[in-house]
């Protein structure tokens, strides 16, 4: 018997972990499907590429896109204690805050707007640059400045201003409009994950039980409250109950998963795979995601990143923590807003040194240079369905890639600018020609079949168990509805998705949860520290 059950030690799972043991009276069981984050690859920056496809991926695909040339897209998701903050390229973006004043405002959230969150995003952050307005310190996520900056890559922050876009050196400040380098959570080189930040020290508490390589099959639910979780581990079936409540932060994939699993979620749908319906509610509903596509350059007479991750660089970074295996890959980029008149940017980039060839998974000799145009202002929702009543069966995911034209409009803005960036300033010199998608494909015909072609995934899903007024999957202290002593903790409460990286807001979002569920009082809502 435990008080708490945390299943998914990821982003959120490890926050929770931490604080709700920090009472020396509170027992929590954390239950992780993956292995642990022991494998050297996992902290070495420059090594993300590696974690696709393999033992720390869940490894999903959407189903075919309607609206994206009839492709399923590879949907990597981490799968290891830390979850995607182990698997992840690193970036430290907040979000805008119109993003989290629309959860308070249109979705009817209280206590979920910007002021309400700056709290916690500067309590668990250690910033580098010291305690500034919008930043704290001390707090267990470390937060620094990159250690490798790829000529490359400076050279495309210059010419992105050249261009004529601001310069901004905080993303996560008083406006997040402009370009620089991305802020990543690292410290002194290393991956900081939400494992090494929250987890690991933490780990020899009495009161927390991690279990790894373990699989939640069911919430056990009696009379209407959850009293506890079904997992496999190990070859075996086991039963843990919880005294006070069961928390799911699986992500978006997984805890609407595990509620359908259990019997909460569309009544039709629920029943179509045999599962008997305890609770209907649009659990899966409303899925979001960042989409990409990549620009890719020629630069013949420039290193990419991965020739220069050589073995002296290897010792340099194993020596001091610095040098090419610092870099996070996605070393730069910044928001801009594609039209006049836009509450906030609707379109973010990702600088790479190095080719992005097929999400990833294709490797070249080229020396390619890739700048990747994101639609952040997402208005395309999806849904997460049963494949079957079997939790071993991946479920369905249709995220509608750009079944909202605005969205496919921001990726046709976004490559034709990222074209005109690149024929500016110091860029325009290294570059030798245009490898995707070719200088031929100009038309707006053309441009728009290469977005429907190429669009996948930047990793951040959301919204799949959404909080908000009455109707929502959770109520806004993420209490699922209709089931008592269950919550869910992750990206997937988010109503909609925030614009930028979504690691830094789960752990702010976990921060707060953390108060709720230890009822306590929020921090005070404040504009900046100061």
């Amino acid at each position: 018997m435990y008080d708490y059950i945390i299943v998914g030690a990821g982003s959120a799972g490890c926050v929770l972990a931490a604080r709700l043991t920090e009472d020396p009276s509170t027992t929590v069981l954390l239950l992780e499907a993956g292995p642990p984050d022991d494998a050297p690859e996992i902290h070495i920056p420059a090594a993300v590429g590696s974690m696709m496809k393999g033992p720390f991926d869940w490894d999903y695909a959407t189903v075919p896109q309607e609206h994206a040339a009839g492709r399923s897209v590879y949907w990597p998701r981490g799968r290891t204690v830390g979850g995607s903050s182990s698997t992840n390229a690193m970036v430290y973006v907040r979000g805008a805050r119109y993003d989290f004043d629309t959860w308070r405002d249109v979705y009817g959230c209280d206590g979920w707007g910007y002021e309400d969150l700056l709290p916690y995003f500067c309590r668990a952050e250690d910033q580098q640059r010291g305690e500034l307005p919008y930043h704290g310190v001390g707090g267990p996520l470390r937060v620094e400045d990159l250690r490798f900056k790829h000529p490359l890559t400076r050279a495309w922050v210059q010419s992105a201003k050249a261009y004529g876009l601001a310069a901004n050196p905080d993303f996560n400040g008083a406006d997040q409009d402009g370009v620089g380098f991305y802020q990543v959570t690292q410290k002194r080189g290393r991956r900081w994950s939400a494992a090494d930040a929250y987890l690991h020290p933490v780990a020899d508490r009495p009161n927390l039980t991690v279990v790894t390589d373990a699989l939640a099959t069911r919430v056990l639910v009696e009379d209407g409250r959850a009293t506890g979780v079904r997992y496999e581990a190990r070859g075996e079936t086991v039963s843990a109950r919880a005294d006070a409540e069961v928390v799911l932060s699986g992500g978006a994939v997984n805890s609407p998963q595990l509620l359908m699993l259990s019997g909460i979620g569309p009544a039709d749908h629920l029943r179509s795979v045999g599962i008997d319906v305890l609770v209907d509610s649009p659990v899966g509903r409303g899925l979001q995601d960042h989409p990409f596509v990549n620009v890719m350059f020629a630069t013949p007479r420039s290193k990419p990143l991965w020739e220069l991750a050589n073995a002296r660089a290897l010792a340099l970074y194993q020596a001091v923590g610095r040098g090419p295996y610092a870099s996070n890959v996605a070393e730069a980029g910044g928001f801009v807003r594609t039209v006049e008149g836009l509450p906030a940017p609707d379109l973010q980039y990702h600088v790479m040194p190095s080719p992005y060839v097929n999400q990833g998974l294709t490797e070249t000799s080229e020396r390619l240079f890739s700048v990747l145009v994101t639609a952040v202002a997402v208005e395309s929702r999806g849904a997460l369905t049963l494949r079957s009543a079997g939790p071993h069966a991946k479920p369905l995911i249709d995220p509608a890639y750009l079944a909202a034209k605005s969205d496919l409009d921001i990726l046709v803005a976004g490559v034709r600018q990222a074209r005109e960036i690149a024929a500016t300033g110091p860029l325009a010199s290294l570059t030798g020609g245009e490898w995707a998608p070719g200088e031929q494909v100009d038309t707006d015909d053309a441009l728009v079949d290469f977005v429907r072609r190429e669009c996948a995934t930047l990793f951040h899903p959301t919204s799949t168990c959404a909080m908000g007024a009455d109707g929502a999957v959770c109520d806004p202290e993420l209490r699922v509805r209709g089931v008592e002593g269950l919550r869910v903790v992750d990206a997937s409460v988010m109503p909609a998705v925030p614009r930028g990286n979504t690691n830094a807001a789960t752990i702010a979002l976990a921060e707060r949860a953390a108060d709720l569920i230890r009822g306590r009082s929020p921090l005070k809502p404040a504009t900046a520290r100061t």
